[in-house]
């Protein structure tokens, strides 16, 4: 079982599914044994709790009466009569609190974010008029306000105070008096380069504590002052080199955030480009779960030194809303987690036809590890293609294979020859051509120790699909398969002559 005391009192049985439990006294009653969870708690004390330090003279009875109610519903076991007063058993992980106060024990971004998304709202909400619950509540703020404080000093020390920012502000102005979250917003707006407002800000808050209280603020804001009109070298930070453009990561199946990660990842490391998650959800009810997962996901890549941000909401329409974060974070690749249906898969249509960058349908596979494989015959999809695989390729330090049917008309091998030349003059990796037999059968072979196939879409893939040969990788290909539709932004690969990706080709037959 699950017991949450971090917001509306909630019992999740062993199926997933929350446990009613009626009775304002029976809540309150096994809220109090949750608090002390472990612990004996003396009859005498739940029933001051309970009736306020004035109990009827049936209280004890009435009591009992609803001990016996909580037993039947979680079980005899649990509620156990120590002498006189009563022990909650728990195992361990069981009480979000518990779970909350280990991960900040830890002290890293991705526990303090995971203890942040414990708190489902304030805790002891529903007994906040109730005289026995101030103290805890207010024990349990604390410690929520903790984390967030530790996290955001975390990520402080990370260089993200452009995305805390707004955060603090708000957090501020919900805890005006909090001088912690005050000189966090302070150093996050000055490394921001606003140092006009972090003045304003430190300034504000010390005139406010004075005229309020006749007090000074404490050491740590009240030098941030000084260190501003100094420009102290201690207020700075030693930033790594900045992203230089971003990469969306949508994930339409929860069970695909970690393979869609591993496929971007490498792609996010040379040149550095930021990593934008998003989670779009059928409903709000998995919205704080989808967004705690994204957060340590994030926190995780970070740890790793990959820059990344999250977010996951409910979506009607998830390629429309996949297309506006495209153009509002000016991402310059979408990589969203494809089935076998692919381009017939209304979803990943309005992708492919709404959004502006290049797009990479992922189809889930056993990755190898002996080279990344791009088949290519030179239409403009198969150019992006090359970039991406060359792009990933380089990043792991793998071969980079370019495969070309062998029983087509022309020069085949003369086309494998200019991608390879291209790749090699702006990415500085060398492709290995290979020519296959025309058809699926053979793609599908030379993929089979692939770390990835990197494959463009058809010209035709709004009117015909994929067609034999892509269809045949994304049926029978072992390891994961990237169908590439290019953007509208030129490629780095394109002959210099080109200026879109729309308004070249190459002749095979030159």
């Amino acid at each position: 079982m699950l017991f949450r005391i971090l917001g509306h009192l909630e019992v999740i049985d062993e199926s997933g599914r929350p446990l009613p439990i009626r009775g304002a006294m029976e809540r309150a009653l096994l809220t109090l044994l949750l608090l002390d969870a472990g612990r004996v708690i003396p009859t005498e004390r739940l029933v001051d709790a309970l009736w306020d330090d004035q109990p009827p003279a049936t209280a004890h009875n009435s009591l009992q009466v609803r001990v016996a109610r909580l037993r039947k519903a979680l079980g005899r076991d649990r509620i156990v009569t120590r002498g006189a007063g009563y022990l909650l058993q728990l195992d361990g992980g069981e009480l979000d609190l518990s779970r909350a106060e280990q991960l900040l024990e830890q002290g890293d971004i991705a526990s303090l974010i995971e203890a942040q998304a414990l708190w489902r709202g304030p805790a002891l909400a529903e007994f906040a008029h109730e005289p026995w619950a101030r103290a805890p509540a207010a024990r349990l703020e604390e410690l929520r306000l903790a984390a967030v404080e530790k996290r955001i000093d975390a990520e402080l020390e990370q260089g993200h105070q452009a995305a805390l920012v707004g955060e603090l502000m708000a957090l501020t102005a919900e805890h005006p008096w909090r001088e912690r979250l005050c000189a966090q917003l302070v150093v996050a707006l000055y490394r921001c380069g606003r140092q006009t407002e972090a003045l304003d800000v430190q300034r504000a808050m010390r005139s406010a504590l004075v005229e309020r209280f006749g007090i000074e603020p404490g050491p740590e804001l009240a030098g941030l002052e000084g260190a501003i009109l100094r420009q102290d070298a201690s207020l700075d930070l030693e930033l790594s080199t900045p992203a230089e453009g971003a990469i969306l990561i949508v994930a339409l199946d929860a069970g695909r955030v970690d393979d869609l990660i591993a496929l971007a990842e490498p792609l996010a490391l040379r040149p550095r480009r930021e990593l934008v998650l998003f989670r779009p959800l059928s409903t709000t009810d998995d919205l704080t779960e989808a967004s705690a997962h994204l957060g340590r996901r994030r926190a995780e890549l970070r740890a790793r030194g990959v820059s990344a941000r999250g977010a996951a909401f409910p979506s009607s329409d998830p390629a429309a809303d996949s297309a506006r974060l495209a153009v509002e974070q000016d991402v310059d690749l979408l990589v969203v987690d494809a089935t076998r249906a692919l381009v017939s898969d209304p979803i990943l249509h309005g992708m492919l036809a709404a959004v502006p960058c290049d797009v990479v349908l992922a189809v889930s596979g056993r990755p190898g590890a002996a080279h990344v494989l791009v088949p290519f015959t030179g239409s403009d999809h198969d150019w992006s293609a090359v970039e991406i695989g060359a792009w990933m390729a380089r990043a792991l330090g793998l071969p980079l294979t370019l495969a070309g049917p062998a029983s087509r008309g022309g020069n085949p091998a003369r086309l494998l020859a200019s991608a390879s030349l291209a790749v090699q003059r702006t990415l500085d990796v060398t492709a290995e051509p290979r020519l296959v037999e025309t058809g699926g059968v053979g793609l599908v072979e030379a993929a089979r120790d692939a770390v990835a196939v990197v494959a463009g879409l058809s010209q035709h893939w709004r009117t015909k699909g994929l067609g034999d040969a892509r269809g045949a990788l994304a049926a029978d290909a072992a390891p994961p398969v990237l169908f590439v539709r290019g953007g509208l932004r030129p490629s780095g690969l394109a002959p210099n002559a080109s200026r879109t990706r729309y308004t070249w080709s190459i002749n095979p037959q030159a």
